[in-house]
């Protein structure tokens, strides 16, 4: 039986006693606070004075307290300090806040800390126990290092964008900043095992996550395709590399759906459902033959699913026991009932702010991750970290009047 010191420390989160100061801004270095944030870490979000982090003003759309819907999307839970860390003052400041800290996570330019003395090589004399998050567009090394990186270039020098879109129009990016995105979870698993590493060691250590290398790693089995062959992968639109017929189709009215074979068995069912023996033709009797012979097998499908409804397809498919799926919109997909039971859509009502966000995937049994606290106004909570610190009334009044905070 549980306790309810027990429970009580449950509430609080995996990582509950984590204290992170988040250097980060925009996007792939947020998301990664966030992450940890949800989980229980305490993370203070370090800020321009009177500017903020750029996704504050990324607006329309915002909500009715003028929070920035691109800002709400990776900032809850996480208190707002403004520092202007270019003043001897402002770094003095940020040092005491990282003897304090587990964990720093900052995606500056390399070697665009250092002349203000928060390099990792000199807070590692201090703070050997510190954990040095830095996430880059190329990393700390190599012939790119000091270059910028930004989601949408990444996409494109990784070869990414080669293999999306139609294979007959342009190159597209995928329409949110995935590469960001997976940098910062590639970020934050480099955080939690640099955690777990101390335990053993002691030590803190830097953990340097790239944009571009974790847009080479995305290739998975598209660039494996090419490492095994030589060969450059095509674009291929909705089709799969490798499965056939893994797809998109149009069924009568031009509604579309997907079907995703992922076996021979499934194919077969397919058959049955179609009223066809075409798993035993030798064209087609193995997933290799489909892919040799793919056009010819997807332009017959086409044509048999161009005459009946979507609904249908949907309905006859999912009998059957073949894989398939309506293209949702982004409100019916969080609409769906499962996306609700999941909690994948939450709203901050209760602490008395308008922002609703997406919700967390990870789903904890006994530590659950948390929705404490919304996006925090610019500077909301500088005054109480300062008073923390031990800065009185007066000294924190002179820092303002000074631009410092």
């Amino acid at each position: 039986m549980t306790d309810m010191t027990d429970m009580a420390d449950t509430l609080k989160g995996a990582l509950h006693g984590v204290k992170v100061l988040d250097l980060s801004r925009v996007l792939a270095g947020p998301s990664c606070t966030q992450i940890l944030a949800d989980l229980g870490a305490d993370v203070i979000k370090v800020e321009r004075p009177h500017i903020g982090d750029e996704t504050r003003h990324w607006a329309p759309p915002i909500f009715s307290d003028n929070t920035s819907a691109y800002y709400a999307t990776i900032n809850r839970n996480k208190k707002s300090l403004t520092v202007d860390i270019t003043t001897p003052a402002g770094q003095t400041i940020i040092k005491q806040l990282i003897a304090d800290s587990d964990i720093l996570v900052e995606n500056f330019k390399v070697g665009g800390l250092k002349k203000y003395g928060l390099d990792y090589d000199n807070l590692k004399q201090d703070n050997p126990r510190l954990i040095y998050a830095s996430l880059t567009g190329f990393g700390q090394t190599g012939p790119d290092a000091k270059r910028p990186g930004y989601d949408y270039i990444i996409q494109g020098l990784s070869g990414l964008m080669s293999i999306t879109g139609p294979s007959d129009g342009e190159p597209h990016k995928v329409g949110v900043a995935v590469v960001d995105l997976f940098a910062g979870l590639q970020l934050t698993i480099g955080i939690q095992a640099a955690l777990l590493a101390r335990q053993h060691t002691g030590l803190g250590q830097q953990v340097d996550v790239a944009l571009l290398d974790s847009a080479l790693s995305m290739l998975a089995n598209v660039g494996m395709n090419h490492l095994a062959s030589d060969k450059i992968p095509p674009r291929l639109g909705n089709q799969h590399p490798n499965i056939v017929p893994y797809q998109v189709f149009a069924a009568e009215g031009e509604a579309h759906f997907i079907l995703a074979c992922g076996n021979d068995s499934q194919f077969a069912k397919l058959c049955e459902v179609l009223a066809v023996d075409w798993h035993r033709d030798d064209r087609f009797m193995t997933n290799p033959a489909r892919v040799t012979h793919r056009e010819l097998l997807c332009d017959a499908l086409t044509e048999r699913f161009a005459q009946q409804p979507r609904a249908y397809w949907l309905a006859v498919l999912d009998q059957a026991g073949v894989p398939c799926g309506a293209i949702h919109n982004v409100a019916e997909a969080l609409a769906m009932p499962q996306a609700q039971a999941r909690e994948m859509v939450i709203d901050f009502a209760a602490q008395g702010s308008p922002v609703r966000a997406l919700g967390n995937p990870i789903k904890l049994s006994a530590s659950p991750v948390s929705y404490r606290t919304p996006p925090p106004h610019l500077s909301e909570h500088t005054d109480s970290t300062l008073a923390d610190l031990g800065y009185d009334s007066e000294m924190i009044a002179k820092l303002k009047a000074d631009g410092i905070i």
